[in-house]
């Protein structure tokens, strides 16, 4: 089976297609050394899942989302996320990253 890798960057929503995609879930996303205390250099974009752990995401970037260091950026503030990813290693490998209105949603 062929399986052709595309990505779309558009606003706040990253969209990548490919093959078999994992479920959708909802994340809390945020700056991995300014929110979670992640070791590392500089400002980096992070999920932490419902299991508490967290992970720095490869993918897409804390500053394709907006000013990371506004008020309601990711320095600032934990964002709920509605993310397509896994694991690999210490990575979170994204799909796909929405973020969630916090509000009630899109």
């Amino acid at each position: 089976m062929v399986c052709r890798m595309s990505a779309l960057v558009l606003s706040s929503v990253l969209v990548v297609g490919g093959c078999a995609s994992p479920r959708a879930r909802v994340v809390e996303a945020s700056c991995g050394q300014c929110q979670f205390g992640m070791d590392g250099e500089g400002c980096d974009l992070a999920v932490r899942l419902a299991d508490g752990r967290a992970y720095f995401v490869e993918g897409t970037g804390i500053d394709d989302h907006g000013d990371a260091h506004g008020p309601d950026g990711f320095c600032n503030a934990i964002r709920p996320a509605r993310v397509r990813g896994r694991v690999e290693g210490d990575r979170f490998v994204v799909r796909s990253f929405e973020l969630i209105d916090d509000a009630g949603g899109r």
